[in-house]
């Protein structure tokens, strides 16, 4: 089994959940019993732009396969953050690309405490990007 893929064969998605928003909904989606994925990790965090541009090309380097930022938006009780992380996240893309990795492979999304569905839709449309990915390096 390859660095970048779970004990189920999938590659590792990672998610930097914002402690307000995203993350009650992960934990809602788990009270609830609704089935994600095990190559999921979730990481609880304040505000994804505490992050800086290197984290996220040594995860990709470290066998990652995609990562979603979970945040909450516009909602950010941070003044300022949600703008700063959309440049970061935008520079990043391109330093992604410039790395031959596929900048579909990080996504920013807006999820709120009770976004359960989203939640999982997210999940499982990184889970289908990188299947796609897996198909066409192997074809």
């Amino acid at each position: 089994m390859s660095e970048t893929s779970d004990r189920i064969g999938k590659p590792k998605i990672l998610i930097l959940a914002t402690a307000t928003c995203a993350y009650p909904a992960a934990d809602a989606a788990g009270q609830a019993h609704l089935h994600y994925p095990a190559n999921t990790f979730i990481l609880r965090v304040p505000s994804p732009v505490l992050f800086p541009d290197s984290f996220y090309y040594d995860c990709f380097e470290k066998g990652v396969g995609g990562i979603l930022i979970m945040s909450c938006g516009h909602e950010c009780p941070y003044i300022g953050a949600f703008e700063k992380l959309l440049a970061r996240v935008d520079r990043v893309k391109l330093g992604l690309k410039e790395r031959g990795v596929s900048p579909d492979r990080l996504r920013l999304s807006a999820i709120c405490t009770v976004c359960t569905k989203p939640f999982l839709k997210e999940i499982a449309e990184m889970n289908q990007q990188l299947e796609r990915e897996t198909q066409r390096a192997t074809a």
